[in-house]
């Protein structure tokens, strides 16, 4: 495919000065109108070593509004990112609504110098482009814009450049051992460059190739590509349409497994119950081995994920208690959700989960999470409803990238009666140092019981996943629901732990 490029198109030095004259104009007023629009972009540029990504860059910020976007320059991932899933560090730099962000090389280019540098990389590459997929497909059809220039040079003119940047003393640092490596491999570079557009190039986040070797040529069709891309957004959301064409595709969200014929939360057997002393026997018991296990899991460096859900009063924070106090504090956080701030709405809902993301090594436990997209917000229409039927794939797509990376996820629904619900309502009413549990959003969630048990039970049908099981947990009596929930986690890090 790069073969076929005609890498001697040029742009005369005048025309591109009367061309650009007007390109920048019209960015910068497109720039406004994206802003007044809370749609979000995200640049991509990629391409060998010195294809003037850094200079396309610098032209391209400056008839930009400076408060309105931020480049984000990618190097090797640091030690705290490489604790971390695969595409955290790219989570935590995503643009908010109506705000621009430009990659110098992004999450390709882990792929690119893994796939070039190391043989052994190849086992990994179909998984990493999974997880790169679904994470552009996430974010497009959640509005935002994205756009992925491929910067390409000839060998020849490759050697050319890195000859001149060579020859200054102030330049030259630039050039590594890595950098000339790709260039005597410039070859199966390329040859691995084309595998994963012919992967990845699609048509909610194409890649543009740019004919890189006339700086002037390459600079305009950037900002012609960024003004013809900017003015199809603006056109497709003043029509009511949602920028990706993914999104008006039926096939796009969830094919949701009928809920009808999950009777799971019906045939629980909620009278289980355990004995006051054999609970204490096991709850010092499994407190202790967690605490051996949090050691275990910090030397092996595997991070776990433990997520809460459940009906209101159904006992979580007294779980997450039982769950936590004999830990080490240094190796676990508690991460409560409430709703989302504005900061927070500003970005797809995953936003707020990535970003804190344990490190490998630690524990972060959930008290509430992502599903709240196909629970609470489903319910009280805080999102559309091809939203919540999209977010069951994104959900399980985004717990795969985590078990992929090595994440122990363990997923706990803790399910009490409507009996049991009014009677912890009541005596958290009644009880002045407990009443400030209760609120009137408690009571209407109850009024609406039939319409939660509906959507608990599509998330139990739609993301209990081989890879990622829900642990449904009986839970009107406490004690029995805190040692099930003691045993699972212990049951799931051995697992994984050995």
């Amino acid at each position: 495919m790069l073969e076929m490029i005609d890498l001697t198109k040029k742009l005369g030095k005048k025309e591109f000065k009367i061309r650009m004259k007007e390109a920048e104009r019209k960015i910068n007023e497109l720039q406004r109108q994206m802003k007044d629009a809370g749609i979000p972009t995200i640049v991509v540029f990629e391409g060998p070593e010195a294809a003037g990504k850094g200079t396309c860059i610098n032209r391209l910020m400056m008839p930009l509004d400076p408060r309105g976007f931020k480049v984000h320059p990618i190097h090797n991932a640091n030690e705290d990112e490489r604790l971390r899933p695969f595409l955290y560090r790219f989570w935590t730099k995503l643009p908010s609504k109506g705000r621009l962000a430009i990659f110098d090389n992004s999450w390709y280019k882990d792929i690119l110098d893994g796939k070039f540098a190391e043989k052994t990389f190849e086992n990994n590459l179909q998984t990493h482009l999974s997880d790169i997929l679904a994470f552009e497909r996430q974010h497009a059809e959640n509005g935002s814009v994205i756009i992925k220039f491929w910067l390409h040079i000839s060998k020849k003119e490759q050697k050319k450049r890195f000859k001149v940047v060579l020859s200054d003393e102030s330049t030259s640092w630039k050039i590594g051992k890595f950098e000339l490596k790709q260039h005597r491999e410039y070859d199966r570079f390329i040859s691995s460059a084309e595998e994963i557009f012919e992967k990845t190039n699609t048509d909610y986040a194409p890649w543009i190739l740019v004919e890189a070797h006339d700086h002037e040529f390459a600079i305009d069709k950037i900002f012609t590509t960024i003004i013809n891309t900017w003015q199809h957004a603006l056109s497709q959301k003043s029509s009511s349409s949602n920028i990706s064409h993914a999104n008006d595709n039926s096939d796009t969200a969830q094919k949701l497994l009928p809920a009808d014929n999950v009777t799971i939360l019906s045939a629980l057997d909620l009278t289980k119950t355990i004995s006051e002393e054999e609970y204490e026997k096991l709850l010092r018991k499994y407190q202790k081995r967690l605490r051996e296990l949090e050691y275990e899991i910090y030397k092996q460096r595997t991070p776990v994920v433990i997520a809460f859900e459940g009906c209101d009063a159904a006992g979580k924070g007294g779980a997450i208690k039982r769950l936590t106090e004999n830990l080490d504090p240094r190796g676990y956080e508690v991460i409560p959700i409430a709703a989302p701030t504005k900061e927070e709405l500003d970005h797809h809902y995953l936003w707020r989960f990535a970003r804190v993301l344990p490190k490998a090594g630690h524990i972060t436990v959930f008290d509430r999470t992502w599903y709240g997209r196909v629970l609470v917000e489903r319910i009280e229409g805080f999102c559309s409803e091809k939203a919540w039927k999209r977010a069951f794939r994104e959900i399980n797509e985004f717990e795969r990238h985590l078990t992929n990376y090595g994440t122990v996820l363990v997923k706990f629904w803790l399910q009490i009666s409507s009996d049991e619900q009014l009677k912890r309502f009541q005596e958290r009413k009644d009880t002045p140092w407990k009443n400030w549990k209760i609120t009137d959003e408690d009571w209407r969630n109850r009024e609406k019981w039939p319409q939660y048990e509906r959507a608990i039970n599509d998330m139990l049908a739609n993301c209990s996943t081989a890879s990622s099981p829900f642990t449904i947990v009986e839970a009107d009596n406490k004690c029995f629901a805190r040692i099930k929930i003691l045993k699972t986690v212990i049951d799931a890090i051995e697992k994984s732990v050995g």
